[in-house]
């Protein structure tokens, strides 16, 4: 399952630090100047999972795959983007093409670290970046409803047109009140009529809350910026994820080791990456299943709500077409099992049919017919 999440900011707020240090191997040039990114750098990111371990070591697995999210390195937005400033239609264009969007905002002092307007204020960086995602959508509705008001011959579009028309209408008033698309109700039937448009604010989106080594151990407790960008997120029911992107830069080069130590030195288990992938993980609306064996023990990603045929296409296209059903037993349980002959003795392993709804650590194994 390809989806890709968009990491975007104002210049010089550590968003390609924080990129680089995801990825490890990316090619951002993490440069004290705007714009030093413009063609978008994408990079695959795994999702660590204990759970992966457990069950490898259960089942003696010869090898370990994790499931992974796909991150792309957006350009600095600025003010202005939504009509062209500071290659704000080439930003703007990538943004579009992703799925979700960590908008990182710089909460640390540094007077080495320029930033675009002179001054550390994370809630204005964000108020801009999502005026500037607003404008484009409202240009985008305006031209749309246009197009529509022009009216069509066939009798059958022009009716979808106007059901479209009053979609697009609402999510207008939301965006000229300062809202973002994605606070618009929509039911089933009204989202398709508009998803074609890919709208910015439609997006699912998260804070990375970027700060000093120093505020890290307390999650930026007393950190005022923190505290803001919190409170910014309350409004907008969003989630706010707290990260050290110079913290993670420095842990890239240690082996594990290394790493424990450097992380016990300042006080803390991690620099907040692992919390920003599982953050966008959920943000996605995506769950892990697993199947484990001798050969090989994988987490694989599905979307919430996906049926266990459905699931199994994932593997296989030809697992899909074929199912008959699938042996699912809970992670917990056959952990505490320790075996999967264990846990089907205490019956804890079931038969489930296409109806299945697969359900978050699952493991499987599927029954198919070709």
């Amino acid at each position: 399952m390809s989806l890709q999440t968009g990491i975007v900011g104002m210049p010089n707020v550590g968003k390609s630090t924080l990129f680089n240090a995801m990825v490890q191997n990316a090619k951002a040039e993490a440069a004290n100047f705007p714009f030093c990114t413009i063609e978008p750098n994408t990079g695959v990111v795994a999702l660590r999972d204990q759970r992966l371990n457990a069950l490898s070591t259960m089942s003696k697995s010869k090898q370990v795959v994790p499931t992974t999210i796909e991150f792309v390195d957006i350009a600095g937005l600025v003010q202005g983007a939504s009509k062209g400033e500071g290659l704000g239609n080439q930003f703007l264009s990538h943004i579009r093409e992703v799925d979700s969007i960590v908008q990182v905002l710089r909460c640390f002092e540094d007077e080495n670290v320029v930033h675009v307007d002179g001054r550390v204020d994370p809630v204005a960086d964000s108020e801009t970046i999502n005026l500037e995602l607003a404008l484009a959508d409202l240009s985008q509705i305006e031209k749309r409803l246009a197009r529509i008001r022009k009216g069509t011959k066939v009798k059958a579009d022009k009716a979808k047109e106007q059901e479209e028309a009053a979609v697009l209408e609402r999510i207008q008033v939301a965006l000229e009140a300062g809202k973002g698309a994605r606070t618009v109700p929509l039911s089933q039937d009204e989202f398709p009529l508009v998803k074609g448009l890919s709208l910015l604010t439609m997006k699912p989106m998260i804070y990375a809350a970027n700060v000093s080594e120093e505020d890290l151990p307390t999650l930026g407790q007393g950190n005022v910026h923190v505290e803001a960008v919190r409170k910014l997120a309350l409004e907008q029911e969003t989630e706010v994820v707290v990260v050290s992107a110079q913290v993670e830069s420095e842990l890239v080069d240690l082996d594990e080791d290394e790493r424990k130590e450097f992380l016990e030195s300042i006080g803390v288990q991690e620099g907040g990456l692992n919390s920003l992938v599982r953050a966008t993980y959920k943000q996605l609306g995506l769950l892990t299943y697993f199947t484990t064996g001798e050969q090989e023990t994988r987490a694989w990603t599905v979307r919430q709500g996906m049926t266990a045929p459905q699931a199994a296409g994932v593997i296989h296209t030809d697992f899909e077409k074929g199912f008959i059903r699938a042996e699912t037993v809970a992670y917990n349980a056959l952990i505490d099992s320790g075996s999967m002959v264990s846990a089907k003795e205490k019956g804890l392993v079931r038969l489930e049919g296409k109806e299945y709804v697969v359900q978050e650590g699952d493991v499987m194994l599927f029954r198919f017919n070709v």
